[in-house]
């Protein structure tokens, strides 16, 4: 895992929705589901952010050829 998801696994032993927020973005159906879950009890909540945050490794973009580095102009 990258450290950017251990960051969301911090975030969410505190407030669930907020990491997952961070992860699929505001109007998701997961932040809904994680919504409704931390209504029903902090563990499915708790339980579904991590879920997110596993299932949705963070990926670094790769460079292009073109990006200039390394060239004189």
């Amino acid at each position: 895992m990258h450290a950017r998801d251990w960051f969301l696994v911090f975030v969410a032993v505190f407030l669930p929705p907020v990491a997952v927020w961070f992860k699929k973005g505001f109007f998701s159906k997961e932040l809904l589901v994680n919504v409704l879950l931390l209504c029903l009890g902090f563990f499915p909540g708790l339980v579904h952010a991590l879920w997110v945050i596993s299932k949705n490794p963070y990926s670094e973009p790769l460079a292009s050829d073109d990006a200039g580095y390394g060239s004189i102009a």
